[in-house]
């Protein structure tokens, strides 16, 4: 069994003071740097982040905060980089998604080479992966969705994600749940 973790999109943009900042993402983002610093035991680490270019609809002057947001992780922006928060930066890959179209899922995303995550995932022999990240009800989610549709053996976990609307934190985790995702609400417990 080879584990990966993949880190979903810790930015400055989504964290406090950021374009799309989400409540409590910036404590998130450290205490992801405090498992990365530590002797965590994943074979792989690896991020997402938003990339955008000209994302189209994604973007809005009126945005719903569903489908459209106001311009945040913009290519060149300092929105765009990893939070501050965030000292490690030895990720053996980073996926960016969404340069011209909306993109939730890590499975959206490519390497600057253009290597998807699934392909660079089976390359080197991978079967499970833990997501941790911004936002859970978002990114978090759609990654999670997609690597059980692709067969890895999927946990979120729970405790190092913050939510966009944290009320439905509940029923996203039971949705994941029912994808055959594994829901760890802190270290030690899980629902599955």
């Amino acid at each position: 069994m080879t584990r990966t973790l993949i880190v979903a999109d810790p930015q400055r943009d989504f964290c406090e003071g950021g374009s799309l900042g989400v409540a409590g993402g910036a404590a998130v983002v450290s205490r992801i740097d405090r498992l990365l610093n530590s002797d965590h035991g994943y074979a792989y680490v690896v991020a997402t982040r938003d990339h955008h270019i000209k994302p189209g609809a994604h973007f809005s002057d009126e945005p719903d905060f569903v489908d459209s947001w106001p311009p945040h992780c913009v290519v060149g922006t300092p929105g765009a980089e990893f939070h501050d928060q965030l000292t490690f930066r030895d990720f053996a890959a980073v996926f960016n998604k969404g340069e011209y179209e909306p993109a939730y899922s890590a499975f959206e995303g490519a390497t600057a080479d253009g290597e998807t995550l699934s392909h660079w995932l089976r390359a080197r022999g991978v079967d499970q992966v833990d997501i941790c990240g911004i936002a859970t009800d978002y990114c978090v989610r759609a990654t999670a969705l997609d690597a059980v549709r692709e067969g890895f053996e999927t946990t979120v976990l729970l405790d190092l994600t913050a939510a966009v609307a944290p009320h439905r934190v509940e029923e996203i985790s039971a949705e994941l749940v029912k994808a055959g995702v594994t829901v760890n609400q802190q270290a030690g417990t899980s629902t599955s």
